[in-house]
């Protein structure tokens, strides 16, 4: 009897698989409750571009405070993945992704600036309003291996690929409980409100309205060399008189 296909280590090439993700802080001024060295309670965190739950792909995160932090490496080994603490200073927070045995084996390293403060550093600060800080990036596995793809196939969470002709997945594993992936979602956590919104439709409109600026400021340069080249061109007539 032949022996059956390892399917979580056979590779399916010329394929990709994209996650995007979302990760950033959002923090919120204690107003009369703020002393000098706890002015802001803040989460830092990771999460899908859509808010659905990472753990199908995520293993665990690993967020590396600053060391004035009792314990600042912390370990979060289930969805959702953050954490919140309190202070009053900014820094810089590495953020370490570790994914399932099936999907990569090499941690993905990101780095967050801890931002509490707006902008506008003069204006009023709000306790009802937070600040808040996020960036969109996503994850491209390539040659994921079958069992993946066949694990995470009914996950919304995973932008899924066009196979090869011919193809034919090995059937999904039973999706797990549904409560559970519910709990690893952030669709109902406190902060969805104040999330950022990274569709599609927005970024297409982000860059209609930087390109209509960029073609703006390059119609303003060309008027500008016209009228220098205008003003050459009458120099080099009184000259030639």
């Amino acid at each position: 009897m032949g022996k059956p296909e390892d399917t979580e280590r056979k590779k399916l090439k010329d394929v990709e698989i994209s996650v995007p993700i979302v990760y950033g802080n959002a923090a919120f001024w204690l107003g009369k409750k703020a002393s000098e060295y706890q002015s802001h309670k803040w989460t830092v965190y990771v999460r899908g571009a859509t808010n659905e739950d990472l753990s199908v792909v995520v293993k665990r995160v690993v967020f590396q405070l600053h060391s004035s932090f009792n314990n600042p490496t912390r370990v979060v080994e289930s969805a959702p993945f953050e954490l919140s603490e309190s202070g009053w200073g900014e820094f810089e927070i590495a953020i370490t992704l570790y994914f399932h045995n099936d999907v990569c084996e090499k941690p993905l390293n990101l780095y967050h600036h801890l931002k509490l403060y707006p902008e506008d550093e003069s204006g009023p600060m709000s306790i009802k309003k937070p600040v808040v800080v996020e960036f969109y990036n996503e994850i491209v596995f390539t040659e994921p291996s079958e069992s993946f793809l066949a694990r995470v196939q009914n996950y919304p969470a995973v932008t899924f690929p066009r196979l090869p002709a011919g193809f034919t997945l090995p059937s999904s594993a039973p999706i797990e409980d549904e409560s559970k992936r519910k709990r690893g979602d952030t669709k109902d956590h406190p902060l969805n409100q104040w999330f950022l919104n990274f569709s599609e439709a927005d970024e297409l409109l982000q860059l209609a309205a930087a390109r209509q600026q960029v073609q703006a400021h390059i119609a303003k340069l060309r008027r500008q060399i016209s009228v220098i080249d205008g003003q050459n061109q009458q120099f080099k007539s009184s000259s030639d008189q």
